[in-house]
């Protein structure tokens, strides 16, 4: 039986790497409690063996590379 985490909110510019200090993109869930916390580089890095061991999961990697959604061409 799986359980639903609570819905986590998202990441913002105040959310820290807990490696390195740089924005955290990557939130874990561990299974037993707490959260870690990791910019792209080192949720890369960490999140299959986090995963593997039951951490959820929540990648925001993908907002590095949004585009403004108004552009001005020149």
């Amino acid at each position: 039986m799986t359980g639903a985490l609570a819905p986590t909110k998202p990441l913002t510019a105040v959310d820290r790497c807990d490696r390195c200090g740089a924005q955290a993109y990557i939130r874990a869930c561990l299974p037993m409690g707490g959260e870690l916390l990791f910019c792209a580089h080192h949720g890369r890095r960490h999140v299959a063996a986090l995963r593997d061991k039951g951490a959820e999961i929540q990648d925001e990697s993908a907002r590095l590379s949004e585009t403004p959604s108004t552009s001005t061409e020149r």
